[in-house]
């Protein structure tokens, strides 16, 4: 055998084995975990329930420490993502339909193939909230509110182009009447401004809401049935208006992941998802769950856009 081949296919195969093992040792420093949103929304509080879960099923003492990037409707944190290194040491939360919708109403700096989709845990439905100290407790008060004069009743929200606007617009068409949005950097500050009573109402998610009850009047909730979680919250179907409506919030990586760490990570939040610790865990906080993983969740990502592209084409606010 020539020399020269063998000592060349020799190295070939060395440096493949090395590939492999650094892979096979994936984590081997800390994954930071960017959320694109203000400490204390739902979409945080989920990023950092989840974290220590995905520490112990990667192994290798994994550490995933959360970064707060908010900004921009989340836009500033997930453009991070899809321009960090696709070596599985950045990952990111990423919220449907707003994402996709960052694409429609502005320039943005990533697409639909921007991404390693890696999991969908949570489908959190909109609700309506006004002040404890608010006379508006009802719907037929909020609604006969919005009609008396247009733009009268003010609406805080987490951002523009997501669940909470598309949820405001089906409210508009189904009520006949015209609302003033009020957004924020996150629902943290947009509860916040609720329950000081700078607005009339707010849309927010339930997640966001369940452990603030007693400071709130709950009007409705956008589900097709009552939730477990607030079981005396009417739907808004039940009381006439024809909306369910909410977020889906995952996590995803940029383009381009290797497929072992793409492989690694999902199973990690697979194992995560079948974790009654976890599932305790994402009850407590308001997070209601269903996991959705790789393909699956790129099509479903592909179905969000879709719903955003016919929403806000017809959008008054766009």
């Amino acid at each position: 055998m020539n020399v020269k081949f063998s000592s060349l296919a020799a190295a070939i195969c060395l440096a493949g084995v090395t590939s492999s093992q650094a892979l096979a040792d994936y984590p081997e420093k800390k994954i930071d975990l960017i959320v694109g949103y203000a400490a204390g929304g739902g979409t945080d509080v989920m990023a950092r329930t989840v974290a220590p879960f995905l520490e112990e099923y990667l192994g290798n003492d994994a550490t995933v420490v959360v970064k707060n990037m908010p900004g921009a409707s989340g836009q500033i944190g997930v453009t991070a993502v899809a321009q960090a290194d696709p070596d599985g040491y950045t990952i990111g939360t990423y919220n449907l339909p707003g994402m996709m919708a960052r694409t429609l109403d502005r320039d943005a700096d990533y697409d639909a193939d921007s991404f390693t989709y890696l999991a969908n845990v949570v489908d959190d439905p909109n609700v309506i909230v006004t002040p404890k100290s608010s006379d508006i407790d009802t719907m037929d008060e909020l609604v006969a509110a919005a009609q008396e004069r247009d733009g009268a009743v003010t609406v805080s929200m987490s951002s523009l182009g997501g669940d909470d606007h598309f949820f405001l617009i089906r409210l508009s068409e189904a009520t006949d009447a015209e609302y003033t949005i009020v957004p924020f950097s996150g629902s943290a500050p947009a509860r916040s401004a609720l329950m000081g009573g700078h607005v009339t109402m707010g849309i927010i998610n339930l997640s966001e809401v369940v452990n603030f009850r007693d400071e709130l009047n709950i009007l409705g909730i956008a589900t097709e049935e009552r939730s477990e979680l607030l079981k005396d919250v009417p739907t808004f179907t039940e009381q006439g208006y024809d909306i369910v409506n909410g977020s889906l919030r995952g996590f995803i990586a940029p383009a381009g992941l290797p497929d072992e760490v793409e492989s690694s990570l999902i199973t990690a939040f697979e194992k995560t998802y079948e974790d009654p610790e976890f599932r305790e865990a994402m009850l407590k906080s308001g997070n209601p769950v269903r996991l959705t993983t790789g393909d699956d969740f790129e099509a479903l990502n592909a179905e969000q856009l879709d719903l955003a592209e016919r929403v806000w084409e017809t959008s008054p606010w766009k």
